[in-house]
C-alpha cells in the first residue's frame, strides 16, 4: 500500500516501496493513469516518478482530506478498468565516433570491445522510469550490468540533443542541448522535445523502449 504525505500546502507524494523496481515502477503508472481517468476534475497535475506520484492540487477549489479519501479508494479499487498496456517504441541510434565519444572508455571500463558494448545495448529492452533534468528525458532501466558505467567526475559544458548515454546502471537521452555528465555512446536523429507540439514530450512514463542500430547514412537520412 502506498503512504501519503503533504507537500507543502498544493501537493501530495504518495509514495510506494522505497527501491527501483519494474514492478512497483508498473504500479505508479497504473494508479497515475486511473487518477487522471478517475479524478481528473480534482486535480491540477501529476508527476510520475521511479516509485511515487507527487499529485498537485488547488487548495482553494479541493479539500484536501477528501481528496486523500478518494485516492485510497481508488488504489484499494485496482481501478476497476482495463490499464492500457505500456507503449513500445523503437529508437534508432547511431554508435560511437563523433556521435558517441565515450562509447570506447564504457568498452574499456566494462572490459569488453566497442562492437561487444553496442550488442549488449541492442539486446536490453528498457522501461522509462521517470522524465525529469530536462523537458522529457527519459530515465531508462534496464541495462544490462555489463554495461554499467559510472558518470563523468566532470559534466561536459555542451552534450548534443538526442545523445544517449550511460550513468551508473542506467541509460538515457538527452531532448535538448544542454550539460551533462553522463557517458556518451551514440546519438539518436529523432526529435525528443517539440516545444510547440500538443504532444511536446516523445517518451511517457512507463514506456517501452528498443534501440535499433543504424549508420551515419540512415542518421542524416532521418534528419532530412
Amino acid at each position: 500500500m502506498p503512504k501519503y504525505k503533504y507537500v507543502g500546502d498544493k501537493a501530495v507524494l504518495i509514495e510506494f516501496d522505497n527501491k527501483i523496481s519494474e514492478e512497483i515502477n508498473e504500479e505508479v503508472r497504473k494508479l497515475d493513469i486511473a487518477i487522471n481517468k478517475f479524478l481528473k476534475n480534482l486535480i491540477v497535475e501529476t508527476v510520475p516518478a521511479y516509485n511515487s506520484i507527487l499529485l498537485y492540487y488547488d487548495p482553494l477549489d479541493v479539500n484536501i482530506k477528501d481528496l486523500l479519501n478518494k485516492l485510497k479508494n481508488l488504489e484499494k479499487s485496482k481501478y476497476n478498468f482495463e490499464i492500457p498496456e505500456p507503449r513500445k517504441l523503437e529508437i534508432p541510434l547511431i554508435y560511437g565516433g563523433d556521435y558517441g565519444p565515450d562509447l570506447e572508455y564504457v568498452a574499456e571500463y566494462n572490459n569488453l570491445t566497442k562492437e561487444e558494448v553496442i550488442e549488449k545495448h541492442i539486446a536490453g529492452e528498457y522501461r522509462v522510469y521517470m522524465l525529469g533534468f530536462t523537458p522529457g528525458f527519459p530515465y531508462l532501466g534496464g541495462l544490462p550490468d555489463e554495461l554499467a558505467t559510472p558518470r563523468h567526475k566532470n559534466p561536459r559544458g555542451k552534450i548534443i540533443a538526442g545523445s544517449v548515454g550511460i550513468a551508473g546502471s542506467q541509460t538515457g537521452i538527452y531532448p535538448i542541448t544542454s550539460p551533462g555528465g553522463w557517458q556518451i555512446i551514440g546519438r539518436t536523429p529523432l526529435d525528443l522535445f517539440i516545444p510547440d507540439s500538443d504532444n511536446p514530450f516523445l517518451f511517457q512514463h512507463g514506456d517501452i523502449v528498443e534501440f535499433k542500430k543504424i549508420n551515419r547514412k540512415e542518421y542524416i537520412n532521418f534528419k532530412n
